[in-house]
């Protein structure tokens, strides 16, 4: 699979965790994206 369809289901993943707050799923896409900005930064 290619790296946008695994992103697209990282944050799909981690919308529906079970974190029903704003603030819970505000920190699961902060860290979602850091993850991603370490593929990139190699």
């Amino acid at each position: 699979m290619t790296r946008g369809l695994w992103l697209a289901l990282t944050l799909v993943a981690l919308a529906l965790a079970g974190c029903n707050t704003v603030e819970g799923v505000g920190r699961d896409i902060s860290g979602a994206s850091n993850a991603v900005r370490g593929w990139f930064s190699h």
